[in-house]
């Protein structure tokens, strides 16, 4: 989230779209219109999540060459402090744990570290993309996660860091809290409370026995309110001048419900057509239909001051915009290096977004809430209504490598 601590959900997530985002739809680019095509040459079929691959799949098409990964020294630069920050992951105690739990064969926390430090290396000497992918096809082996249909087939959404206009108290303007863990959370008896039981139909029923006393900050908008605890954390501009940065403590014991979803259910969009900007647009356009549809999340997710830190995942280091992934943790390497191939948006000169086929080296640092099994992924989009923006777009099918030393 959290996943995080940057979700929960992710930071989730998440789930088709519920990520921040701009009330305008931007155009589809032709590229966008065409289905992807996961580039395979044979069709996989496993009951395992990871399945290595007889050879690297960078060769296969030409939208899998990697030069579109390094177009400028801050493309390497970002990857590098990704990768740093998995590494420094994988001298914690929590990564001895985590990798206790079996994984494909001969995936192991030292081969990770390995890995890592040998790409990392390979980045800092070679001169170009084509040298880069020379060595990797000669050094490492890919394995491929199986995804939701066994034949490789993963479906990519994106989260991001919100930042909204926030107030140390409750207004005329600012009245939707975010709220501290209850200390008592532990000994609540399960099931616990709705979200409807803990703050109302409308959002504002939460002065009762579970919440009353534990509200760090109002919000404006209680989609906003409603959105952090999706994303699992934000930066808020309070009124004051100052800043805070909130992070996910702790959540309710239910799974994450999706309300896009729920509004497809109801058959309000088609899900193929579900972006989160039509999302926002439909909720902000029917105000009372938020009343309905956002107590179906009965996943309540709580919260605690970061003191200015940046978002993090559930491996406990920040997460780096368009580097870091979230994955169903029970099924994949934390940490671990990682390349996918899907579509995400970009801005063009128009200011309009434009979605690309895009291959990127990715960083497996958070999970969350709506990330389960083997053909979820969510990437991080950063901090931000751009970041926002883009994340609320990435709705689409692609697929997932991790890369060890062979």
């Amino acid at each position: 989230m959290i996943r995080r601590t940057v979700a929960t959900s992710h930071w989730l997530m998440l789930c088709i779209g519920i990520v921040m985002a701009a009330a305008m739809l931007p155009a589809r680019s032709q590229a966008a219109d065409r289905p992807f095509k996961p580039p395979i040459s044979t069709p996989i079929r496993s009951t395992s999540p990871l399945l290595r691959l007889p050879e690297a799949p960078l060769g296969q098409s030409a939208a899998s060459q990697l030069s579109g990964d390094f177009h400028t020294p801050a493309d390497r630069r970002s990857l590098l402090l990704a990768i740093d920050q998995s590494l420094r992951y994988l001298q914690t105690e929590r990564a001895i744990a985590a990798y206790r739990q079996p994984l494909a064969a001969g995936i192991t926390r030292k081969r990770v570290d390995r890995s890592l430090r040998r790409f990392r290396q390979l980045l800092l000497t070679t001169a170009s993309a084509k040298t880069l992918q020379d060595a990797i096809e000669r050094e490492f082996v890919f394995y491929q996660a199986t995804g939701k249909d066994g034949q490789g087939t993963v479906a990519f959404t994106g989260y991001f860091e919100p930042v909204y206009a926030a107030s140390r108290r409750p207004t005329a303007a600012f009245r939707y809290p975010l709220f501290r863990l209850p200390p008592e959370l532990a000994s609540w008896s399960k099931p616990h409370p709705t979200r409807l039981q803990l703050e109302g139909a409308d959002g504002l029923q939460f002065q009762n026995q579970w919440l009353k006393g534990l509200e760090i900050v109002w919000l404006r908008d209680r989609l906003e309110a409603f959105l952090i605890q999706v994303q699992g954390s934000a930066r808020l501009q309070l009124t004051d001048g100052s800043v805070m940065t909130v992070g996910t403590a702790g959540t309710t014991d239910y799974p994450y419900t999706g309300i896009g979803r729920e509004l497809v259910k109801a058959g309000k969009f088609k899900l193929e057509d579900l972006t989160l900007p039509l999302l926002i647009q439909y909720l902000n356009d029917n105000p009372a239909d938020r009343n309905v549809y956002l107590p179906r999340n009965n996943r309540f997710v709580f919260f605690k001051p970061t003191n200015g830190a940046a978002a993090t995942g559930s491996l406990g280091v920040p997460v780096t915009a368009e580097r870091s992934i979230a994955t169903d943790k029970t099924l994949f390497p934390p940490g671990a290096l990682a390349l996918i191939q899907t579509q995400i948006p970009y801005p063009m000169a128009t200011g309009q977004l434009e979605k690309r086929l895009v291959n990127r080296y990715v960083l497996d640092q958070d999970t969350g809430g709506a990330i389960k099994g083997a053909g979820r992924v969510d990437l991080f989009m950063g901090t931000g209504k751009l970041a926002g923006d883009r994340a609320g777009l990435i709705n689409a099918p692609g697929t997932l490598y991790y890369l060890l030393l062979k």
